[in-house]
């Protein structure tokens, strides 16, 4: 009974940290960048911002987003086929599945895990947002300096004035 014990309270502990680790549903850890990289992925979407990693929205995001270039948020970034599909199966390869099965926001910042993030408590005042320095939600490089590498660590963060 008495190894029993410590054994079910180690049980538990994990079990409550992983429960923690969660928000509705989606893993609250940084996304990663995938060990593989894919050259037209990283040439065409960095030609016009940042090449967000493939694992800060799910599958079915990255098929609606690749499936309009022709009107890319305002913008034609229209591809070759062959191009289109290259990159299309390299980002839903390596999606995140943090995401409920209906979610596939066309944007990284209507999704709960980057809502969690930025808005809950007011951690970050809405003026920060339009700064010249910030310009928008979308721009992750104005405050994680890794985030084209993917890596988004809250210890790295750096708000600018």
């Amino acid at each position: 009974m008495r190894l029993i014990t410590p054994l079910l309270l180690a049980a538990l502990a994990t079990a409550s940290l992983s429960a923690c680790a969660k928000y509705n549903g989606e893993d609250r850890g940084k996304p990663v960048m995938p060990a593989q990289s894919n050259a037209k992925w990283a040439a065409e979407c960095a030609g016009c911002h940042m090449a967000y990693p493939p694992g800060l929205l799910p599958a079915a995001s990255w098929e609606k987003v690749m499936s309009s270039l022709d009107k890319h948020f305002g913008t034609d970034a229209s591809l070759s086929a062959a191009d289109t599909k290259e990159i299309t199966d390299y980002l839903v390869k390596y999606a995140s599945n943090r995401w409920t099965a209906s979610a596939a926001p066309l944007r990284i910042t209507d999704g709960q895990w980057f809502k969690a993030k930025h808005y809950d408590k007011n951690e970050i005042a809405p003026a920060v947002w339009k700064r010249e320095s910030v310009k928008s939600p979308g721009n992750c490089m104005a405050c994680h300096s890794g985030a084209d590498k993917g890596n988004f660590d809250e210890n790295s963060i750096k708000i600018p004035q």
